[in-house]
């Protein structure tokens, strides 16, 4: 009897080892992660938290985890969240990153940067348009561009904050255009909202958002798309890009994700495998569909090498407008 209970004990001690060793990330016996976090480093709400809880709501739907948990830290265009990442130890995390990060790294003098990660995929995007009210006189980008030389800051712009996607874009087509960037008179918002009151009640003369801030507005009548921003012509406006107007500007508003940079290659591999099947998944597609997102699914290595690009050409054009030496 006494043999009996010791195998007893011995199995529930090691019975306990095993669901221990699922904790932190590892795989469960059916071969799906235990735990997930996921970390948005805004306020709930905007974009990067959106595709946090789409990243939670995908992976758990498939089955590819048992639990997912979306955490908040905003602050500093995403950089507070860097930092938090940075003395992250799990192996089973991830922070939702993009094209304003890159910026903000860089205007804020961050000890931590994007470099410091452990770049796991890229996500989705979003292009970039340029508007202008319905009855505003510059029927082109070419005509809002030569406004901008002539009239310097005269010529009012707005868009989300300083140093980020908007701000950049209209950076980078003055440059284009060899205008002097001094002449950007450059109106930042902190919400889209903002910034589609000021246009709308004439107290700017131009725009620049994600395509999803205006379409409506577009749409109706109200504002006149100038152009937009991708590789491609976007299929919900009639309007050219500025790539294929020769200016040969093209950026997109990415999201994706990153984990510590501590971690070990095979952790790597698991979390690139685990964002591969939930990009395959159906519920992923799904939520691409309801939330409007372009697919640009990129991972590790070539999202690494993407990511680096990214840095050396946004970098110059921050230099170029004052807000980084």
């Amino acid at each position: 009897m006494a043999a009996q209970h010791t195998r007893l004990v011995a199995a529930v001690v090691a019975a306990g080892l095993v669901l221990a060793g699922c904790g932190g990330g590892a795989k469960s016996a059916s071969g799906e992660l235990a735990k997930l976090e996921i970390m948005a480093p805004a306020d709930p709400g905007g974009g990067w938290d959106q595709t946090a809880r789409a990243i939670q709501a995908a992976v758990t739907g498939a089955g590819l985890a048992k639990s997912a948990q979306v955490s908040n830290v905003g602050g500093a265009g995403g950089t507070v969240g860097l930092q938090k990442l940075a003395n992250e130890k799990s192996e089973s995390y991830l922070m939702v990153t993009g094209l304003v990060m890159v910026g903000a790294v860089e205007t804020n003098g961050v000890d931590k940067r994007l470099e410091d990660t452990t770049p796991i995929a890229r996500l989705t995007a979003e292009e970039e348009v340029v508007v202008v009210p319905a009855d505003s006189p510059h029927q082109t980008i070419e005509d809002l561009l030569k406004a901008v030389e002539e009239k310097g800051q005269g010529v009012s712009i707005t868009g989300g904050s300083a140093g980020g996607t908007d701000h950049i874009l209209a950076a980078m087509l003055l440059k284009a255009k060899n205008i002097d960037p001094a002449k950007l008179n450059y109106v930042p918002y902190s919400g889209g909202g903002e910034s589609l009151a000021a246009l709308l009640g004439k107290k700017v003369d131009a725009g620049i958002s994600g395509v999803g801030e205006y379409k409506e507005q577009i749409k109706a009548g109200k504002l006149r798309a100038l152009g937009t921003s991708g590789a491609t012509p976007h299929p919900d406006l009639n309007v050219p890009t500025f790539k294929n107007l020769g200016t040969g500007v093209e950026l997109i508003n990415w999201r994706g994700v990153v984990a510590p940079g501590s971690i070990s290659a095979a952790a790597k591999d698991r979390l690139v495998k685990l964002i591969t099947d939930m990009h395959a998944s159906p519920q992923w597609q799904e939520e691409l569909k309801k939330k409007g997102w372009t697919d640009t699914f990129l991972t590790g290595d070539e999202f690494s090498k993407f990511l680096t690009a990214e840095i050396g050409r946004i970098k110059p054009v921050l230099q170029d407008i004052g807000l980084v030496k």
